[in-house]
């Protein structure tokens, strides 16, 4: 009895150690080097200042005059490169484009990654660029992951037409205690309260500012919610949750067999049909 319970408390000892480790892994900036805009796009790279001091880079594309404008947003630790593929789609289209890395990722500033929270200033910057750009486009945005947690924490814009939200978590707190259940079992759980407890003293974040769900029906503009059905860091319960909470318009596509993967990489025909038919309808000029 007493070795299993050594055994124990050093399973949680070890557990501890992890995420503290885990805490410091994953709040830290992502700094890869992006290279040159697609040539084939004959895309330009943007600087956008915001705060003072602080910048979002991106690439942009332009497209048919009045066709509308599409603001690409990429998941966590990676960079404007992971929406390249969707920017040769819309470009197709017509839209004019812009993707940009987020704060904390890529080629853009910030000190630590928020989940969302200091990344919707990113947002809101890139937002208005597009408006001082082409004043009178109408405009869509296409978040993944942390790309539309960011999307929805920035709040509502007016300029914004149509917003689609990919694999979005509901709560920080949801979103942590999956990863931790996946990766360490049903301890993984029991260790999620140390990991937000780590926000705030990396970040100066708070939980209760990581709820998108409680704040996607503010967005006062159709929405249209993206998940697969095997994803399990952002379960289709909780996408369910998110959909529910979204205002009218709006639509919900369960992708099937998709994990926490890019959706449009797995399942490009229907979801170029679907997003494609999505923007159309509610980017027509008035």
């Amino acid at each position: 009895m007493r070795r299993w319970l050594l055994l124990a408390l050093a399973t949680l000892a070890l557990g501890v150690l992890a995420v503290g480790g885990a805490g410091e892994l994953l709040s830290r900036p992502v700094r890869p080097a992006v290279g040159l805009p697609p040539a084939d796009l004959q895309a330009e790279t943007v600087r956008i200042d915001y705060s003072g001091i602080e910048q979002v880079l991106g690439w942009q594309v332009r497209g048919r005059p009045g066709a509308g404008a599409i603001l690409l947003l990429h998941g966590v630790r990676s960079d404007r490169r992971q929406m390249t593929q969707r920017a040769r789609f819309l470009h197709r289209l017509g839209y004019s484009v812009l993707w940009i890395d987020l704060p904390a990722h890529g080629e853009s500033s910030g000190d630590r990654i928020t989940f969302g929270a200091r990344e919707s200033l990113g947002v809101k910057a890139a937002l208005g660029y597009l408006e001082r750009e082409m004043p009178n486009a109408p405009i869509g945005v296409i978040g993944v992951s942390l790309g539309a947690a960011s999307t929805v924490l920035a709040g509502q814009d007016p300029r914004v037409r149509a917003v689609v939200l990919e694999s979005m978590y509901s709560t920080i707190d949801d979103a942590v205690a999956n990863r931790l259940k996946h990766y360490l079992g049903p301890l993984g759980t029991s260790l999620a309260p140390l990991l937000l407890w780590q926000l705030p003293m990396r970040s100066g974040i708070d939980t209760a500012q990581l709820r998108p769900v409680a704040q996607v029906g503010a967005l006062h503009a159709p929405v249209f919610v993206i998940s697969g059905s095997r994803d399990w860091h952002t379960t289709p319960a909780e996408t369910q949750q998110v959909f529910e909470a979204a205002g009218h318009p709006r639509e919900l596509w369960i992708v099937e067999g998709a994990a926490h993967v890019d959706l449009h990489k797995f399942a490009r025909v229907t979801y170029e049909d679907r997003v494609g038919s999505f923007l159309a309808q509610y980017l027509r000029p008035h």
